[in-house]
């Protein structure tokens, strides 16, 4: 039996230079001002030009992703209704001290707690006071059982 040290199972990770990183420090390259949408806004566009284009008698073209993609909004967008996906919207829009990726995701996480709020998107942190926050996700949760 050979005493050879084995090869390691994985390798190591490498990182681009100017990777995209979502975490205390945003840094999103060419995504960074780009308008971004709720898993909820999401899946209404998404819906929307669907039933227009069946409407329309139009070619679909829906392809097992356009399916899949679907099927993952269906299963995570939190919010069904039009109306408070759109009251979501209101919600946020006033925060400007976030940035549109931190705002799209607080309207899709839904979190229950500024804590977990934060835990989950670090960039939060000195953003917004827990007590602002709180009172946010609140807000949002009045329309989740709406």
């Amino acid at each position: 039996m050979s005493d050879q040290a084995h090869a390691p199972t994985a390798r190591s990770r490498v990182t681009a230079p100017e990777e995209d990183v979502a975490e205390e420090v945003l840094k999103l390259g060419e995504f960074q001002d780009v308008d971004t949408l709720t898993l909820s806004e999401a899946s209404l566009v998404i819906n929307a030009l669907m039933t227009k284009r069946r409407k329309d008698r139009k070619e679909r073209n829906e392809t097992d992703i356009l399916n899949a993609t679907l099927d993952y909004l269906d299963a995570f967008a939190r919010f069904k209704q039009k109306e408070n996906v759109e009251a979501v919207e209101r919600l946020l829009s006033p925060h400007k001290e976030l940035t549109k990726f931190e705002r799209a995701q607080i309207g899709s996480l839904c979190c229950d707690s500024a804590d977990e709020c934060k835990t989950l998107i670090p960039s939060l942190a000195d953003k917004i006071s827990d007590e602002d926050l709180q009172e946010l996700l609140d807000e949002m949760g009045k329309l989740l059982s709406a």
